[in-house]
């Protein structure tokens, strides 16, 4: 990447990511990260050595991003590494930690801008330290209120990911209720291999028949996922 050139003793590293999700929902994209970033080095005479962009990337992992290890890379003595906040470095406490000492490492200090957190106190270490721990924990709560949602519309007869065979959605477009032929269909796999047939077998008779899988043809595998459902 191009590194930017000005005559301000200290440079800075700028590190911006976002998902979809996040951009969607807290409406920080890239470029609003970018241009606050630009303007805490502005306003506190560092220049911009380089900035990397990880667009549409969970913050979960830190091994999956491109442009963090590049960022990273760039950090040597007396940089900082910018950031818009604590959780567009990392959601996991560990991997936060993990940056930050590898930045001091370098002799790098670490900033984000939301917290108004610098390393180059031991407050500033204290409270990054902190924040990394909030960042895991706020991560951890989305995602469990994610799957107690699923849960619960899930028992009210809601759908939740694919169709199972066998169902069809209702007239609302979500609740679930029984489809006929593939009842029919499930009766006869179930008769079938209580006669004894292999789901291979079952699989061969079922392509003979007038009764039509939902895809190309009937598979094993097929005939495998209609029993465990059963």
């Amino acid at each position: 990447m191009k590194k930017l050139k000005t005559e301000a003793k200290q440079e800075a590293v700028i590190y911006i990511r976002v998902s979809t999700t996040q951009q969607a929902v807290e409406g920080v994209s890239l470029d609003a990260q970018e241009a606050k970033a630009k303007a805490w080095c502005l306003l506190n005479d560092y220049s911009v050595k380089s900035i990397h962009r990880d667009e549409g990337i969970s913050g979960r992992k830190t091994n999956n991003r491109p442009a963090l290890a590049k960022a990273l890379e760039d950090c040597t003595n007396g940089n900082a590494l910018v950031v818009y906040s604590i959780s567009r470095l990392s959601r996991s406490t560990a991997d936060t930690l993990a940056i930050g000492d590898k930045l001091k490492q370098a002799g790098a200090d670490l900033v984000s801008i939301s917290e108004k957190i610098d390393t180059t106190s031991a407050a500033g270490k204290m409270v990054f330290r902190l924040m990394a721990v909030m960042s895991e924990f706020e991560s951890d709560q989305i995602s469990e209120r994610v799957t107690v949602g699923m849960q619960y519309k899930k028992s009210k007869g809601g759908l939740v990911g694919a169709v199972p065979y066998g169902m069809q959605l209702g007239e609302d477009g979500d609740t679930l209720e029984p489809n006929e032929k593939e009842q029919e269909i499930i009766k006869i796999v179930k008769d079938l291999k209580r006669d004894g047939l292999t789901m291979n077998k079952i699989s061969i008779h079922l392509n003979t028949t007038v009764h039509k899988p939902r895809g190309k043809k009937w598979y094993p595998e097929q005939i495998k996922r209609i029993l465990l459902a059963a």
